[in-house]
């Protein structure tokens, strides 16, 4: 059984009558809600939306997983399941200065409090969580692979002031929004790695090496200036007729995964403007007709 399957299964079930409690309770005639439990759940809820975002994984949200030492239930703010790994995270909605106490409790301070509010070690907490995650978990058939489980504190408040830098399970509101979905870093990083340039020609056929310019007369390639590495990422030729070709240029924007029509630069040049193309291990430099090629991919 895939264990994330079946967790999957396993939260939804979970939280089904929560939802169920939820929908009721919205609809309902007693709207006496207090404003800090609403506040906070909406926290809890924009933080799961913006770790669903980064890790591209399934959150789950306000979680009661029995513990069976206690025989009451444990809540879990969120459970984040990606592919490689399980987290717990706790979401701390506070706004007060925050220093750490020998014995790991956080002492709060702040304008408008009367003296300081001191709250129970959150690390210890969620690990707490976690381990009764994963008990849990056992019980229903599945265990969670060596270091696949963790578990972190969210401090969402950009008010919060934490007096602490050695907390590597605390994620703090500055970490939380320079958090970037991981498949745009492994883009950006091999979108802008050295390659060659790629040339497509009819036939299905490829050739890897240096595109070095355009050759035809000075009118006929004045339109195809603006092509270059620095500013073009690939360009599609498409026959128009049999002396004219049209080219589409797609600008190097690495921050989109394509670029819109408005954003395409078309141009019209005659069919006897030539490519300049040195093949990678070759030292001669060859002359491709536009209407021979389909795709010009420039490197970075």
């Amino acid at each position: 059984m895939d264990p994330y399957l079946g967790l999957t299964t396993i939260c939804l079930g979970v939280t089904c009558g929560r939802v169920i409690y939820k929908y009721f309770m919205q609809n309902a005639d007693d709207d006496d809600v207090s404003d800090v439990q609403t506040s906070d759940n909406s926290v809890i809820v924009r933080v799961a939306n913006r770790l669903k975002e980064v890790y591209e994984g399934k959150t789950y949200v306000g979680l009661r997983i029995p513990d069976p030492d206690t025989g009451l239930q444990q809540n879990i703010d969120i459970v984040l399941v990606t592919q490689r790994e399980v987290v717990v995270m706790s979401v701390k909605n506070l706004s007060e200065n925050v220093s750490i106490n020998k014995d790991g409790s956080w002492i709060c301070t702040g304008e408008g409090q009367q003296g300081a509010i001191v709250h129970p070690d959150p690390v210890a907490e969620v690990k707490k969580q976690a381990s009764i995650l994963e008990s849990y978990l056992e019980r229903r058939g599945i265990a969670p692979q060596e270091g696949r489980l963790s578990y972190k504190v969210i401090l969402p408040n950009p008010n919060l002031r934490l007096f602490s830098s050695n907390l590597p399970e605390v994620i703090t509101y500055d970490q939380l929004v320079q958090l970037k979905p991981e498949h745009h870093k492994l883009n950006y990083i091999l979108g802008t790695a050295p390659s060659w340039d790629r040339l497509e020609l009819e036939g299905n056929r490829f050739i890897w090496g240096e595109f070095l310019g355009f050759k035809g007369k000075q009118e006929d390639i004045l339109d195809l200036r603006d092509i270059k590495r620095s500013k073009v990422s690939r360009l599609i030729t498409k026959k128009k007729t049999s002396f004219v070709v049209r080219i589409l240029s797609y600008p190097r924007d690495l921050r989109n995964e394509g670029a819109s029509d408005s954003e395409r630069k078309k141009v019209m040049v005659k069919s006897d403007v030539k490519v300049l193309f040195r093949p990678e291990n070759s030292t001669k430099v060859h002359k491709f007709k536009l209407p021979s090629i389909l795709s010009l991919s420039l490197s970075p």
